[in-house]
């Protein structure tokens, strides 16, 4: 199965949730497909249905519009890295900014496209270079100062700040909720109000977007009790509305979908392995996967074998 497994958009300190749950998330949800994108294609199977994500604008005198918007465009297609080769990834990503963008703001997104790219690469060296500490807290602020500098290096401070200024101020609030949490001279109410200062100096599409992920975990074990007493996909799918949205509950009735396929296709391939009378032959181990699943597919199979 083509899993949609992403990592949600903030630096230093990312928070990793199932892919199912993750395409659930408000802000991080790539919107569907409409009526109104005719020649719209998937560029790769985990994005079946959805549309490029980012809404990228230049102004009326024809300059591009540097923000978040164009890092979230680049991260969709980027999230595609292990369906399609980064080269690939880079040219769709020229592609769709042309479609978007009259021709010198568009180039000037490559531009700043190969500038992403490049310090995404460094950032890994970067990221090596760390010195290792067992103080969460002072790792995600090493390694977000770290990020900030290296930026220097590719980007103007205006680009920078259009850039990453969303993502810098989700991760220097979490970081700061560490040193809190990590700081022994507190008592429990002292650290409660400084959590409580913080909470409310967040703006509130970060406080959404913060509280995301346990309201969409919370709400699933809710769906798995439910599926345990009987309850049926519509059902499901007007419970994850309410509390999420229309567009959130078919995303995550997809994911149900390709994992029931998924499983399904695992039991079937397990049975006949065990029936192959060759099983220890690796040509027809292979044939048999090689029908049942594709290339990356094949990659998860070791856990289950």
């Amino acid at each position: 199965m083509s899993t949609n497994a992403k990592l949600l958009r903030f630096g230093a300190l990312a928070v990793v949730v199932g892919a199912g749950l993750y395409l659930a998330l408000p802000r991080s949800e790539a919107p569907r497909a409409s009526a109104a994108d005719p020649n719209y294609f998937a560029f790769v199977p985990s994005m079946i249905g959805t549309r490029p994500d980012g809404d990228v604008r230049q102004t009326a005198a024809d300059k591009l519009t540097v923000n978040a918007e164009l890092a979230y465009l680049f991260d969709y297609y980027l999230a595609g890295l292990g369906e399609k080769p980064l080269e690939a990834i880079r040219v769709e990503i020229g592609r769709e900014l042309d479609r978007r963008l009259s021709a010198a703001p568009a180039a000037e997104a490559k531009r700043l496209l190969d500038a992403y790219l490049a310090y995404k690469r460094a950032l890994v060296d970067v990221e090596r270079g760390l010195p290792a500490t067992p103080d969460l807290a002072q790792g995600a602020r090493r390694r977000l100062e770290a990020m900030q500098r290296l930026r220097r290096s590719y980007f103007s401070d205006a680009e920078a700040e259009g850039l990453f200024s969303a993502s810098d101020a989700y991760d220097l609030d979490a970081v700061a909720r560490l040193e809190i949490n990590a700081d022994k001279s507190l008592t429990d109410a002292q650290r409660k109000e400084r959590i409580a200062a913080l909470d409310a100096r967040l703006p509130q599409q970060l406080r959404d977007e913060r509280d995301a992920p346990a309201k969409v975990l919370k709400l699933e074990e809710v769906v798995a009790k439910a599926r345990e007493q009987g309850m049926g996909d519509n059902e499901i799918y007007r419970m994850r509305a309410a509390a999420l949205s229309p567009e959130a509950a078919a995303r995550l009735a997809d994911v149900d979908r390709e994992e029931a396929d998924w499983h399904s296709r695992i039991a079937s391939y397990l049975a006949q392995r065990q029936q192959l009378a060759g099983a220890s032959d690796p040509a027809a181990l292979q044939k048999l996967r090689d029908a049942i699943f594709s290339a990356d597919e094949q990659k998860r199979l070791a856990a289950y074998e």
